[in-house]
């Protein structure tokens, strides 16, 4: 069965991260955890993925560092997100569970 939004996000209420999933939602995981410094150890750890660099990416953003969230949406070859940081976050999650984020 795969993942779907629903238990990805009811996974969270019962702290335990979802197994298996990618880094790059394992990241975003922790980060809606708000433990942005457990997200980013994990895309900074796989920065040969794609998908990771574009959760780095957000995560700059959620941070504040506009110059450095865009070379990683670049980077993801991914425009970078302006809007909302919580819609983009389930945006993200929704195109990795489907399994095309490229």
């Amino acid at each position: 069965m795969s993942m779907t939004l629903s238990v990805f996000k009811e996974s969270l209420q019962d702290g335990i991260p979802p197994d298996p999933v990618s880094p790059a939602l394992l990241a975003l995981w922790w980060a809606k955890r708000e433990d942005w410094a457990a997200a980013h150890e994990i895309v900074q750890a796989n920065e040969r993925d794609p998908e990771c660099n574009w959760v780095h990416g957000w995560l700059h953003r959620v941070e504040g560092d506009t110059d450095n969230a865009r070379y990683w949406y670049r980077r993801a070859g991914h425009a970078m997100g302006h809007g909302d940081l919580m819609e983009e976050w389930q945006a993200i999650v929704i195109r990795l569970l489907s399994g095309s984020g490229y």
